[in-house]
């Protein structure tokens, strides 16, 4: 998945309106303009779709986790420079307030059945012997089950 894409997903599966993706950016004390999010929302077949680097993903996930968590005193994370599907997993968990055993819920609402030994691996470092990579498909699932968990009456996700 682009980062577009997941930017997309986040956003039908919270309900998010364009002004809290950049109050996101603006609580990890990043301006974006609002033409920018429209442009980085738009389906990659539309010519004025601007790609979204993986720091400004990362961005994004930091201040939402301000947002959603509240900011923490002192400085703030740095935004990474490379983002893989297990970080943003990790993010989105951290800002939703989820322990793994509610991961486990988000994902089995999907019809997707894991271990909590499972799911630990996802969440833990690369080089530990147990990591294990999170694939497009499971970050896919997982946010389709935030957003039946979240919105219950929507549709599932086209974009």
């Amino acid at each position: 998945m682009t980062n577009n894409e997941i930017l997309r997903r986040i956003q039908h599966a919270l309900n998010l309106k364009n002004a809290q993706i950049m109050k996101a950016f603006w609580q990890a004390e990043v301006t974006v303009a609002h033409d920018k999010v429209a442009n980085w929302l738009k389906d990659e077949s539309d010519k004025s779709c601007v790609k979204m680097k993986d720091q400004e993903l990362a961005v994004f996930l930091n201040g939402f986790i301000n947002l959603k968590r509240g900011k923490k005193d002192g400085e703030q994370p740095k935004p990474e420079v490379t983002l893989t599907n297990n970080m943003i997993l990790m993010k989105l968990r951290i800002a939703l307030d989820m322990k793994a055993e509610d991961v486990l819920d988000v994902l089995e609402v999907v019809g997707i059945s894991l271990s909590k030994y499972e799911i630990g691996a996802y969440f833990r470092k690369p080089n530990n012997k147990n990591y294990k990579q999170c694939e497009d498909q499971l970050l896919c699932d997982f946010l389709n089950g935030v957003q039946f968990t979240n919105r219950p009456d929507s549709e599932e996700f086209t974009g």
